[in-house]
Parts: C-alpha cells; structure tokens; sequence
C-alpha cells in the first residue's frame, strides 16, 4: 500500500556529506521509518531507524555522522550523511515497517571515493 522512492544518492568525496530522501506515496504516520544499505556480497545492514513516536537508532559505525528525521507533512523520510568514509559506499534503502509489513524502496546508490 505504500510505494518508496530514494534518492540523493551519487559519487562524493571521503569527508563529504550527502542527503537521501525517500518519498512515500501516502501517509507514513503509522510507520517506523528505516534506512539499510547492501554492499554486493554482504547481507542487507540497518543503518538508522526512526519510529512513529519518533525514537531513532543507528549501527554503530555512522553514530555521530547520519541523522535521520521525518517529515510526516510531506510523507518523507531523509538520512544526512555526513564525514562519509569509502567504507560507506553502498546502496541504501529505505523502508517503512509496522507490525506487520515492510514496504521496500528500490535504492539508490551512494559511492564515497576519491
């Protein structure tokens, strides 16, 4: 029922910042709001989530340099990405989850090289 479109993501220097948006096709009110990402070869890794109450997690590794945030007005989420590393290169996704279904974006990709 909800359809997810990422994007913003490209080709950025390490210690760059760049902002992935993700549009939803009606109210996201109702929904935890996620962003993964997936190098080929390694399984799919949550990066940040955001609930429907507004309580945000992140992995670890980008504590500090991602925030996520919601703007349930404009049924999107966003993930600025800051101090980005090479490490950081992926496709990213995005998500929304209740209890009982995930609706997946298609991705967009964010390459961090010099």
């Amino acid at each position: 029922q909800v359809q997810l479109v990422e994007s913003g993501g490209g080709l950025v220097q390490p210690g760059g910042s760049l902002r992935l948006s993700c549009a939803a096709s009606r109210s996201i009110l109702l929904y935890a709001l996620n962003w993964y990402r997936q190098v080929p070869g390694k399984q799919r890794e949550l990066v940040a989530q955001i609930s429907s109450g507004g309580i945000i997690n992140y992995v670890d590794s980008v504590k500090g340099r991602f925030t996520i945030s919601r703007d349930n007005a404009k049924n999107t989420a966003y993930l600025q990405m800051n101090s980005l590393k090479p490490e950081d290169t992926a496709v990213y996704y995005c998500a929304a989850s209740n209890d009982k279904i995930y609706y997946w974006g298609q991705g967009t990709q964010v390459t961090v090289s010099s």
